[in-house]
């Protein structure tokens, strides 16, 4: 018989419980008996909500208390050495260290899952890495599941993709230490096994890769050596279609295959025809698990008959695109959303019954769902035919968009002349990536406005005393390019989505971009317009504050597109360019209020960049211009900044010295400026800040740690072109230690300074 399966659920909780709990405990407020005690709630939680949602197969494995690679890593006794001091102790404590970092051992590495917003914590291998069971995580929430009288589906990151996304210490690749993993996989998978687990979903999202030679004779060996001692495996490829990868995929001793059919529906009847002699049971991921659009059920359900034709019932499951980790957890808790959109929408609980409908209208025929499809067909309908969604002067604006539009009026070098002379700023200037701490005042403030405590008058009043004192506070520290703190806003992308046209807003949309940091992707339902100026009064009145140069902050077209639930009705470059355009007038008003530096930050862009290299090329060519279109309005004597964080860059260095900012900010700190090799191996031609402090650790780098990674980057970038900053921006931190670590930078910038360089 067809069956109900999910991949994966959203960990953070129905109101970010598990957030709420993490950051107390790690902040000494809440017991670890509480911690573990409010994991397990929601474990159980969660598995019920999808039982009682119908789901037959149902995922166990799939929480995690900070990230799920660290969880794999820390299984498999992947520890780096500088934590091995802990081992011996509370295994949490450990966990949490590489997560976060210690006072005497730096933060794991941390960057994009795949093409996501979610950040995993970067696997660590040395030359002769030792690999040892050391966390049976995966076995005690089989048997937690068990006990609550739910058999679970077992999820595991698979050894290739765990291998691949990991980062060698040493001249070897990680795939040379696939024998040494195996064994402990197979030991997970032969317990699980003995333990009653039947099924077991190994995940291999690098299977929608450009895959080499090694890895695909690893994806071999791995499942030849672990298909004898495990429960039947459940491949899951997702994000992209396995393309040239299938037949290796078919060919492999496992016992299921899950593909995704929402980001590569033409994949479906090449998958098809290469099993349909097999024996293999074929997961169709036909609910979207990344975007929060209600699922046309009749296009979907066409998929489902069609496989049930050729393969049959009782090798056919019906499952989202990947884990629906990616949405946020349930459309019923927004009670003040606007009711036409709402039924626009379906979030991870609604998605649940959306997989439940499809499995049963092949199991009992239409008829026996037949309000949820026409509720389906409604929603479309009204969606399609809504005056909302279309702004013809929006659409007639982006149409005139011409290559004038993208170029700024001279090349770099003429620019830097004239904005030295401008701003006469010294060697190694200093700066920060724009937000300053989010205190609890602060939030207070912007909760009793919303409730209407707080008139708007009194509002602003506050912001103002708030950038007022955050501009002394970074002038008594020497910065000497300085930035509001914009206490203003709730989110980077969320703050620009609330005031322009064509963006809806939930109130408990949150999804996990990594541990406890949760974000509300605003939902682009329609054409963007910006209808008044966003940021100017902020940036012009902290400027009015200081003489030193102050930083109008923006965030790119690129990364609002790529951080937002985007509508699924137009090619996303057309939404991109929308967005572009008003971020252009805001910069263009910013210059004309006297703000003579603006940063543009565009963290998302190679997060957005197509993970078949065949693919790339059509993205970055309009991901580029838009950027571009966003920046390229201003005279030269207006500096462009922009800002990128945890993403590789060697396979995108063309696009971003094409950008053409000024000044690109980069997080180089976690990867000990590692990072920054790609900058110089391709001669990036413009000025480079390096991030010299994680700010995802709590812990303060000393002044010679900053010396020394800017020691590393001289020798990459030249000293005229250095600028020194923290990784990212400081919203999540407290004052104490932004102030001591702002005062480590700036007295690493004279040190460096004097020596003269």
């Amino acid at each position: 018989m067809t069956l109900s399966a999910n991949l994966g659920f959203p960990r953070i909780g129905a109101h970010r419980e598990l957030k709420a709990a993490l950051e107390s405990f790690w902040k000494g407020a809440l017991p670890k008996s509480d911690l573990l005690a409010t994991a397990r709630e929601l474990r159980a939680r969660h598995w019920h909500l999808q039982k009682e949602a119908g789901i037959e197969i149902i995922p166990s494995n799939d929480f995690t208390l900070y990230d799920h690679v660290l969880d794999t890593a820390i299984a498999l006794g992947a520890i780096p050495e500088r934590f091995a001091y802990l081992r011996d102790g509370d295994p949490l404590d450990l966990y949490f260290a590489c997560a976060r970092g210690t006072d005497a051992a730096p933060a794991m590495e941390m960057t994009k899952w795949f093409d996501t917003n979610y950040h995993y914590i970067v696997p660590e291998f040395t030359p002769g890495q030792r690999f040892a069971l050391s966390s049976a995580k995966i076995i005690d929430d089989y048997r937690e599941a068990k006990a609550l009288g739910i058999d679970t589906r077992p999820v595991l990151l698979g050894p290739v993709t765990f291998l691949s996304l990991g980062k060698a210490k040493g001249d070897f690749s990680p795939l040379d230490l696939i024998d040494d993993v195996l064994p402990v996989y197979a030991e997970i998978l032969a317990t699980l096994r003995a333990i009653g687990a039947d099924w077991v979903q190994i995940d291999e999202p690098v299977f929608v890769l450009d895959l080499t030679e090694k890895q695909k004779s690893a994806l071999t060996l791995t499942y030849e050596t672990l298909a004898p001692v495990a429960p039947k495996i459940m491949l899951a490829t997702y994000f992209g279609a396995l393309g040239d990868n299938l037949d290796l995929a078919a060919a492999l001793p496992v016992s299921g295959l899950h593909v995704d059919l929402v980001r590569a529906p033409l994949q479906f009847e090449p998958v098809l025809a290469r099993l349909r002699e097999s024996a293999i049971t074929l997961s169709l991921g036909v609910i979207d698990g990344r975007n929060v659009w209600r699922a046309d059920l009749d296009h979907k359900f066409t998929f489902v008959r069609r496989a049930w034709d050729l393969i049959g019932p009782d090798r056919l499951q019906v499952a989202p695109s990947c884990s629906l980790l990616h949405t946020p957890f349930d459309l019923e808790h927004e009670t003040a959303l606007d009711a036409d959109l709402k039924s626009w929408l379906a979030f991870s609980k609604q998605k649940l019954a959306e997989v439940q409908a499809l499995t049963l209208a092949i199991q009992r025929g239409e008829g026996a769902v037949r309000e949820a499809f026409a509720a389906s067909r409604q929603a479309l309908a009204d969606r399609t035919s809504s005056p909302r969604v279309h702004d013809g002067a929006v659409r007639g604006r982006a149409q005139a968009v011409t290559p004038d539009h993208l170029a700024r009026k001279s090349p770099f070098p003429a620019r830097a002349r004239i904005q030295a002379e401008r701003f006469g700023l010294p060697a190694f200037p200093t700066t920060t990536i724009g937000s300053f701490p989010q205190t609890s005042d602060l939030r207070q403030a912007r909760a009793a406005r919303k409730r209407g405590d707080l008139d708007e008058a009194a509002y602003v009043a506050f912001l103002k005393d708030k950038i007022t004192e955050c501009v002394a506070i970074q002038e008594e520290l020497g910065l000497d390019v300085l930035v509001h703190g914009e206490f203003e806003r709730n989110d980077m992308v969320e703050y620009f989505g609330e005031q322009l046209d064509g963006f809806a807003f939930t109130k408990n949309g949150w999804v996990q971009s990594y541990g406890s940091r949760c974000v509300k992707p605003p939902v682009i339902y329609g054409d963007v317009a910006r209808p008044r100026p966003m940021t100017v009064e902020w940036s012009a009145y902290a400027q009015s504050l200081t003489q030193r140069p102050m930083k109008g902050m923006l965030t790119g077209p690129v990364t609002i597109l790529q951080w937002s639930f985007v509508r699924d009705d137009q090619p996303r470059s057309d939404t991109c360019r929308q967005i572009a355009l008003a971020i252009r007038d805001e910069v263009l008003d910013l210059e004309r209020a006297g703000v003579g530096m603006i940063q543009i930050d565009e963290p998302a862009l190679r997060e957005g960049l197509p993970l078949r290299r065949a693919e790339r090329a059509g993205y970055l060519d309009w991901a580029i211009d838009c950027f571009r279109l966003s920046a390229a309005g201003v005279g030269d004597a207006t500096q462009i900044h922009t800002h990128m964080c945890y993403a590789e860059f060697n396979d995108i260095m063309d696009a971003i010295a094409a950008l053409d900012a000024d000044v690109i900010s980069i997080e180089t700190s976690r990867s000990d400026m590692d990072l920054l090799e790609a900058f110089g191996t391709f001669m990036y031609p413009n000025a480079i800040g390096p991030g010299v402090w994680d700010i995802h650790s709590p812990r303060v780098p000393a002044k010679a740690e900053m010396l020394n990674l800017l020691e590393k980057a001289l020798e990459t970038v030249p000293a005229d072109r250095l600028w020194i900053n923290p990784d990212c921006g400081l919203k999540t931190r407290d004052w104490p230690e932004t102030k001591a670590a702002l005062f480590q930078l700036t007295e690493a910038a004279a040190h460096l300074r004097r020596m003269d360089l």
